[in-house]
């Protein structure tokens, strides 16, 4: 048999999409916007970028605000297109320690964007785009 635990309301939800950083500031600028269409788009009402190194805010940095926004759940979602080891290892780690100095929130994180359906879709606008021009 499968418990499963009540969720938060959304509003208590805090979701943190994370990139790897840049040491270019339009790359990480990019992340804001995209944060902002998520929350826009998603009904989330606390969304928080992060980058997982080169670059601020950290993972515990947003992971902090979303305490601060009334978070009682974190979720971390890498803007990533594949797994690999930083989803496996070292974004989960980081999201740990974050964690750690607010032992009453759980958190998890999220698969990357990967194989999913919207992808493809996504890749014929890219590329009507550029035959358009």
């Amino acid at each position: 048999m499968t418990v499963r635990l009540a969720l938060p309301i959304r509003d208590k939800i805090g979701v943190i999409v994370v990139d790897h950083g840049s040491r270019r500031a339009e790359s990480n600028d990019m992340l804001l916007r995209v944060a902002a269409l998520f929350q826009q788009h998603s009904g989330y009402a606390i969304v928080e970028p992060a980058h997982m190194e080169l670059a601020e805010p950290s993972i515990a940095a947003a992971f902090e605000r979303c305490i601060a926004r009334g978070a009682e759940l974190v979720v971390v979602h890498p803007y990533f297109l594949l797994p690999g080891y930083h989803w496996q290892q070292d974004i989960p780690a980081l999201a740990a320690a974050a964690a750690e100095k607010y032992p009453g929130v759980p958190f998890r994180v999220t698969a990357p964007l990967g194989l999913h359906p919207l992808m493809a879709e996504i890749m014929a606008q890219r590329i009507e785009e550029t035959l358009a021009e």
